[in-house]
């Protein structure tokens, strides 16, 4: 989602790791020790001196009178943590198609380095008191709503997890989050999963609370004519499972839940399931009445095919604009389908996919030890194949995550 056709007097400049406090139009900034006073009615060539000083950054934003809004740009930056693995990934073994093990890394500070075993050890508090603030967080009203009603970005701070924080980064304290178009996310780590399931892999089986979401800054792209998108291959229609039935909570409705907790409300829900289902039990007994106007249920499975049909990717991520909210889910377990559609998703021959989509989520089966059991004969590559493949993802433009 870009911010394309705003107005001349937004100025446009990188500024790195640079801290800002808006006082009126006017923008007081500091970079390492230096500080400076932005009026953001200055001319173009003031503007242009701070790009021109602080132009290698990774962060780029359009800051105007009213609000400071992410561009879109195709600069990602990786934390250290996963810098670390990506250029690690044949020193661990990672590139073994023999089920290596991958939880021994939070036990042994051998297998990486103590530094790195430290700061893995560390973080994993810091998402720990991230998963405490996301469940605490009291649900929100509709924020496009309020942004058509008001156009004012202000409403953005209420998805903060703390009012009294205005960056995630708090809850991450050091280099420690990634930082995309979409605003930060969680590192690429092993074992592609929640880490607890380390200790007990089936009560985090499908455990969504490593993955990270910046709520304000998905907000602050929003445009009053947004549309708000969720395409699902591999839907589930459990809306009604609730924690400790027999049939677990999916995952794609806890995300759902999670969105609309944030203030985000979808409002075009696209469902793949090559299972069939009977039509009367969908509308009935499975989508919910809030889903009812939303929610749309084609039961038939994907193509790979580029320009097909039954390709979401080709026939109806392109349909959308850039100034609309694009999550795209995909897990339909079939290695064959899934990493080509994956892989014209980094190929991006139309050169669009990385403007439109705004999150990416996507279970890879390869081989690894610890999810063997639950993936089976579905494994298909190593997890080397999977980190390079969400990396570059993130570097395309795509905000990547492995899935539960």
């Amino acid at each position: 989602m870009g911010i394309s056709g705003k107005s001349s007097r937004t100025q446009s400049f990188a500024l790195g790791f640079i801290s800002c406090f808006v006082l009126s139009n006017v923008y007081l900034m500091h970079h390492g020790s230096e500080y400076f006073m932005i009026n953001t009615n200055e001319s173009d060539s003031v503007m242009s001196k701070i790009y021109e000083a602080y132009a290698p950054s990774a962060l780029e934003y359009a800051i105007d009178n009213d609000s400071l809004l992410p561009r879109h740009n195709q600069v990602y930056v990786p934390s250290s943590l996963e810098q670390y693995f990506i250029e690690n990934l044949d020193n661990l073994g990672y590139d073994s198609v023999d089920d290596p093990v991958t939880c021994n890394i939070y036990k042994d500070p051998n297998i990486t380095t103590p530094s790195i075993h430290a700061q893995l050890t560390e973080y994993s508090g810091f998402l720990d008191s991230y998963e405490n603030a996301t469940k605490n967080f009291q649900p929100i009203p509709d924020l496009l709503k309020e942004i058509q009603t008001s156009n004012n970005y202000d409403v953005c701070k209420t998805a903060r997890l703390d009012p009294n924080i205005n960056d995630i980064r708090a809850f991450f304290p050091g280099d420690n989050l990634c930082s995309t178009q979409s605003g930060f996310i969680e590192p690429l780590l092993p074992p592609m999963r929640h880490h607890g399931i380390c200790t007990d892999v089936r009560a985090h089986l499908y455990d969504m609370n490593y993955l990270v979401h910046d709520f304000e800054a998905m907000c602050r792209t929003l445009k009053p004519t947004s549309k708000r998108i969720l395409i699902d291959m591999g839907a589930s229609l459990l809306f009604h499972a609730k924690a400790g039935d027999k049939a677990p909570v999916q995952p794609v409705v806890n995300l759902i839940n999670l969105y609309k907790k944030f203030g985000f409300h979808f409002d075009h829900i696209y469902g793949f399931e090559v299972t069939p289902f009977e039509a009367e039990k969908v509308y009935k007994k499975l989508i919910t009445k809030e889903y009812m106007t939303s929610y749309h249920w084609i039961n038939v499975g994907v193509t790979k095919k580029r320009k097909g049909k039954l390709n979401p990717l080709h026939s109806i991520v392109k349909q959308f604009s850039e100034d609309d909210l694009i999550i795209v889910k995909l897990d339909i377990d079939t290695a064959s389908i899934e990493v080509p559609l994956v892989r014209q998703l980094l190929e991006d021959k139309d050169d669009v996919y990385h403007k439109l989509i705004d999150q990416f989520y996507f279970e890879h089966h390869v081989h690894q030890e610890e999810l063997a059991p639950y993936w089976k004969l579905s494994m298909e590559g190593t997890i080397k194949d999977s980190f390079e493949l969400f990396h570059g993802l993130r570097k395309k433009g795509i905000p990547a995550h492995f899935w539960p």
